[in-house]
């Protein structure tokens, strides 16, 4: 894993990977669609349940993407990467999106079952306090021009976000709150019916596939418009 963190073998190990990646998304996704769509509708939710199969995975990968960009933040910071700084900023924009995604997704589910679209409950709230990080650590990083303060300065909020991963995680557990508590992945085992459980973690598995290919495309791209400056700026001095 270390070895990957050279600019140059990650671009050579990553070209025939990513490819890949995005072609697994398709299939994933398209199998999880098709899975969803087959499975009955609950006996008391009716067909809203299908909403779980966008809103749960967009909310793991959420949380996941985040994890990402703060790890990536600490070794930018401490050991001054080039390659972690990219990988962090790759996984803001995607993050965002999937959390969007899930505040969004949770509020269509939430009002037919709470009959009401929002509620400052723990989790809600945690969740969005997540999706202000991304947006602040994006919106940080654009502001400072200066390339490295931007990337210690964002690298500083990304760890600081950080914090707010297990809140989200373990709110329902810590407080008292609307949203259901974790049915998945639990002590006992899964309360999921065979039918549900699925084309669910079919999904996670499309979406997981997704942000690695968005991530790494991006950290790619990210690479590549580095490389360009570099030439450019050495091409101003010898002018």
């Amino acid at each position: 894993m270390f070895g990957l963190a050279n600019p140059e073998r990650f671009m050579r190990f990553t070209a025939p990977v990513t490819p890949i990646l995005w072609g697994l998304t398709a299939l994933l996704l398209a199998i999880g669609t098709w899975l969803s769509f087959a499975a009955p509708g609950d006996y008391q939710q009716g067909d809203t349940v299908r909403i779980m199969f966008v809103h749960v995975p967009a909310a793991s990968l959420g949380l996941a993407a985040y994890a990402a960009l703060g790890v990536s933040s600490f070794f930018a910071l401490v050991f001054r990467h080039s390659l972690a700084d990219a990988a962090a900023r790759a996984a803001a924009l995607p993050g965002a999106a999937f959390t969007a995604l899930a505040l969004i997704t949770g509020g269509l589910w939430g009002q037919p079952m709470w009959g009401t679209w929002w509620v400052w409950d723990a989790r809600l709230t945690s969740v969005l306090v997540l999706f202000l990080f991304y947006l602040g650590y994006m919106a940080l990083r654009s502001s400072i021009d200066d390339e490295q303060k931007a990337t210690r300065a964002a690298a500083v909020l990304g760890l600081v976000g950080l914090i707010n991963l297990p809140i989200v995680k373990f709110s329902v557990d810590w407080w008292n709150t609307l949203h259901q508590p974790a049915s998945l992945l639990r002590a006992g085992g899964t309360s999921l019916d065979p039918v549900f459980l699925a084309p669910l973690l079919t999904m996670m598995a499309g979406y997981g596939a997704l942000f690695g290919a968005v991530w790494l495309t991006s950290i790619r791209a990210e690479v590549v418009r580095r490389r360009v400056q570099g030439i450019r700026a050495r091409r101003v001095q010898e002018a």
